[in-house]
């Protein structure tokens, strides 16, 4: 599937979630592009610093997918954009971010905005698969990574927090040994 422009998708999302103000900021002015194809750990993000305002899109997670995984991932920064440019706010997923993103999934149902995205790693990049004991749950990584606890298991039995009864065990992936 060919890389949609991403301007005319965020002009239309601006327009109808968040009052055409996004595209009128200053000082410095919200850009937006894809990544240039080493952004692969995560599907978007938007930062600010004195000089810079941008929203980066990655390429090589969202371009085999469907465009509603674009239009979602795109309106998730802009949200970010929004809370910290116009309501003047530094929270991350905190309430604010999640009332607008409630607004939006019931505005519309061409796509969900969700907090995390369970897109997949391009095979390439899936070097290792962590394992859940209790649920059996299996999800890609790109590195072997200590001390990580399946979030599902530790949401539902433990209040969300860490426990050892779910830390992930870690095998190598079939991609990772084929090449």
């Amino acid at each position: 599937m060919p890389i949609e422009p991403l301007l005319p998708l965020f002009h239309r999302l601006n327009r109808e979630h968040f009052e055409g103000r996004l595209a009128a900021l200053a000082d410095p002015p919200l850009q937006l592009r894809w990544s240039d194809g080493r952004m692969t750990r995560t599907a978007g993000l938007y930062r600010r610093g004195p000089q810079l305002c941008e929203i980066v899109l990655s390429r090589p997670l969202l371009g085999p997918l469907p465009a509603e995984a674009t239009l979602s991932t795109l309106c998730h920064e802009m949200i970010h954009a929004w809370i910290d440019r116009v309501q003047g706010s530094r929270e991350v997923h905190g309430p604010q971010f999640r009332t607008c993103m409630a607004r939006i999934n019931a505005g519309q149902a061409q796509f969900q905005v969700s907090l995390r995205h369970r897109y997949p790693l391009p095979a390439a990049l899936a070097g290792w698969l962590a394992h859940c004991p209790s649920c059996g749950q299996t999800q890609a990584y790109r590195r072997r990574r200590q001390g990580l606890a399946c979030r599902r298991c530790c949401e539902r039995h433990n209040q969300g927090r860490w426990d050892a009864r779910y830390a992930l065990n870690f095998s190598r992936s079939e991609q990772a040994s084929v090449g």
